[in-house]
């Protein structure tokens, strides 16, 4: 137990969506601390995280709203990284100004761990791929390790069974690092960047912002420490998932994995095993990519690159407008059989776009005009290359309505 947070009072901003705050919120009342939960959606919106997270007698909850006095009034206030621009919030501000510590969850579990035992990946695309093809090479090589951060979940409630001598690999985002720097200097002992792509001007404000907070991954490594960035030139044979990016995520994650000592062979023989994660460049059914992870104009370029023949794709693009230049997934449609632009940034990206597109109001009515023009060798690709909140909570359920989607349509064409 954690002492310093026993009887304690703590606001938990934002159990989110997708349950974000629910294993930090589990962590909290197990350390002893009073816990108050707020959230702007109401309770209907978040029906089955709040049955998941369940009642105690030292949880209280607010939703639809949050309260000044719950932030000014904690001893510690738990902000929800998905918050942009936290910097300009009101509720965090009047936190900073009566002098309450404002942390979060990732803060709160790195510093339960020992800097030497963490391998810290990020990176605008492939930190989760890479994150999970180096996680599956340490196991194969018979090395305990842990994987945890953005890709979802929280370690904190797994503490117990996290000894000092096993690898724990977690995936950063951009503003995990913007607050692990804000209140402390820390850098993992192992760092890893993929690239740097623009991406969350939204909640920076600026590339420039963006670009530095993903430097910050490596800012206060010390002399001994490892620092790999990936080779935009490397490849890496045998691997199950398709596409040139990939091979480049499996190579950084081979040279972290043989930079802490694990078995060369066995670790490669783990990551080329590597099956790939849900909505980024799943197989759904023969012919059909779900890519749904895919929310920057270069994850979508990338999604393209991966297949022998571009002209075959009939590729779905559009979402959520982060304010950065769509230029690059536009100039897809050049490439593609065919591009179907949805959502928010639909008018621009046709605006911009030359080639065969046309657009949509939604992604049900893309998918059926798609299926409708391929041919018996074409390629459907939901790559949307925006994020998802315009039209879905996030990017998992848009993924998750294009599989349903397109097996009802295998399972209408199989009937006639």
């Amino acid at each position: 137990m954690d002492m310093k947070l026993l009887n304690k009072n703590v606001t938990v901003m934002g159990l989110g969506r997708f349950g974000g705050g629910l294993g930090v919120t589990r962590w909290l009342l197990d350390q002893g601390a009073r816990v108050l939960l707020t959230d702007l959606a109401n309770e209907d919106e978040l029906t089955k995280q709040i049955k998941e997270l369940g009642t105690h007698t030292n949880l209280q909850v607010v939703f639809g709203k949050h309260r000044m006095e719950d932030f000014v009034g904690a001893d510690v206030v738990i902000a929800n990284p998905a918050i942009p621009m936290p910097w300009k919030n009101v509720f965090l501000c009047a936190a900073w100004e009566a002098n309450i510590q404002v942390t979060t969850e990732i803060e709160m579990l790195v510093e339960q761990l020992h800097r030497e035992q963490v391998i810290g990946v990020t990176g605008t695309s492939g930190k989760s791929t890479t994150a999970s093809m180096l996680y599956d090479g340490l196991k194969n090589a018979g090395i305990t390790c842990h994987l945890g951060g953005n890709i979802g979940g929280s370690l904190l409630n797994s503490l117990s069974k996290i000894n000092e001598n096993d690898v724990v690999v977690l995936e950063l985002s951009s503003a995990m690092l913007w607050w692990l720097n804000k209140n402390t200097s820390w850098s993992p002992s192992t760092a890893v960047l993929t690239n740097i792509e623009p991406n969350h001007v939204d909640w920076h404000g600026s590339f420039e912002e963006y670009k530095s907070c993903k430097e910050l991954l490596f800012a206060n490594q010390a002399e001994g420490d490892i620092a790999i960035t990936q080779d935009q030139n490397a490849s890496f044979t045998g691997l199950i998932v398709p596409g040139k990016h990939n091979q480049k995520n499996a190579a950084v994650a081979f040279l972290a994995g043989v930079a802490i000592g694990a078995d060369p062979t066995l670790l490669r023989e783990g990551i080329q095993r590597f099956r790939g994660l849900p909505h980024r460049l799943q197989l759904v059914c023969d012919g059909y990519y779900n890519d749904s992870k895919s929310t920057t104009p270069k994850a979508t370029e990338l999604a393209v690159d991966a297949f022998a023949d571009a002209k075959k794709i009939h590729l779905i693009v559009g979402g959520y407008d982060k304010k950065i230049d769509l230029t690059l997934l536009a100039a897809q449609a050049s490439r593609v059989a065919c591009m179907y632009a949805i959502g928010e940034t639909a008018n621009t990206i046709v605006e911009l776009a030359s080639g065969n597109i046309k657009q949509f109001k939604n992604l049900e009515q893309a998918v059926a005009e798609a299926t409708k023009n391929m041919n018996s060798e074409d390629v459907l690709l939901l790559s949307p290359g925006c994020a998802s909140w315009d039209q879905f909570v996030h990017f998992e359920a848009r993924g998750e309505l294009f599989c349903s989607l397109v097996n009802e349509s295998k399972a209408h064409q199989q009937v006639h």
